[in-house]
């Protein structure tokens, strides 16, 4: 299984989506494993390649799946096993890092914040270097939907983007280790899903989330398969 990627679920509905995409496209095998039904995490070093996704828990939960996973993260990083990060993916990366994860002052929820203005990220000038957003913009609109942060450790982490609410949006940990605090693999099918699943945004505007979705799909897919084809890259896939 040494050329797989493997994909963890932290929550059954919270799949790959562009990702899943991408190696397909690419004609690469994946192993994914959902935590929310008992699976545990396996050895990394089995994997070219981690990718843990979101969900529901905390990085701070002392049960024992959330225990195995930051000690295989630990491994991950003392390994350098090239590792993507989303959302709690993120917080799971940083807090095995020896960073802290925390509460936000404000939940992002959504693609538009509380002034109704799209959520955004800036690439820092370490993020603009990063082969992981090779042929992007600086700036780019995403979805969010977390209430918790990262303050990362001293060293050993480089802040890729920012944004003005939760300031935090990527980061860097080691050599090839990455986390994404905002979404970058939603698909139409992904956001219907969530839509009537997720506690907080069950009590949104079903139909105005997906118009707000429509009204940028085609600029956040492009960046989407961009994002994870370069990861892919990074991870030696050709």
């Amino acid at each position: 299984m040494r050329d797989n990627v493997l994909i963890v679920k932290n929550i059954t509905h919270e799949g790959p989506g562009l990702l899943e995409t991408a190696l397909f496209e690419r004609g690469i095998a994946s192993n994914a494993v959902n935590l929310a039904t008992g699976e545990l995490f396996p050895d990394p070093r089995q994997f070219s390649a981690v990718v843990v996704l979101g969900g529901p828990q905390s990085a701070n939960d002392e049960t024992p799946a959330m225990e195995l996973q930051l000690r295989q993260i630990e491994q991950i990083l003392h390994e350098e096993i090239p590792y993507l990060g989303i959302c709690l993916g993120m917080q799971t990366l940083v807090k095995a890092g020896g960073g802290n994860v925390v509460k936000c002052h404000t939940k992002e929820i959504g693609f538009n914040d509380s002034e109704g203005l799209p959520y955004r990220i800036e690439l820092t000038p370490s993020g603009k270097e990063e082969l992981l957003f090779d042929g992007l913009g600086n700036s780019f609109p995403v979805f969010q939907l977390h209430g918790e942060t990262v303050e990362p450790a001293s060293s050993g982490m480089e802040l890729l983007a920012t944004a003005k609410g939760c300031r935090i949006q990527a980061v860097r940990v080691g050599k090839n280790a990455y986390g994404l605090q905002c979404h970058f693999e939603l698909t139409e099918t992904m956001l219907a899903d969530w839509i009537g699943i997720d506690s907080e945004l069950k009590r949104m505007d079903r139909f105005a989330l997906l118009k707000q979705f429509e009204a940028f799909r085609t600029e956040y897919t492009a960046t989407g398969l961009k994002l994870m084809n370069n990861f892919l890259t990074i991870a030696g896939f050709v």
